[in-house]
């Protein structure tokens, strides 16, 4: 069976989001004032074939971990969904 993994990479808290910063002064130059901060990620759709969902599970933590984030300073979530 397919699984797609919706993955989500983000910096961690206490890492300085360089982009974010960015991206949030830009937007104070365009009037978006009320923007407080960004923060930017990544989003990754992985389709998956495996025969149940905690192996699907257990690959998609693998390569999170392995290659699609750096566990020094980013964290990932993902969702699971079946593919028909």
């Amino acid at each position: 069976m397919a699984y797609k993994a919706k993955i989500k990479v983000t910096l961690r808290p206490s890492i300085l989001d360089v982009q974010g910063k960015a991206a949030q002064h830009a937007l104070s130059n365009l009037g978006y004032s009320s923007v407080e901060s960004v923060r930017i990620g990544k989003y990754m759709e992985v389709t998956i074939e495996e025969s149940s969902a905690s192996d699907a599970e257990r690959v998609c933590t693998e390569i999170c971990q392995k290659l699609l984030s750096n566990p020094i300073m980013e964290d990932f979530t993902f969702e699971l969904e079946p593919v028909n």
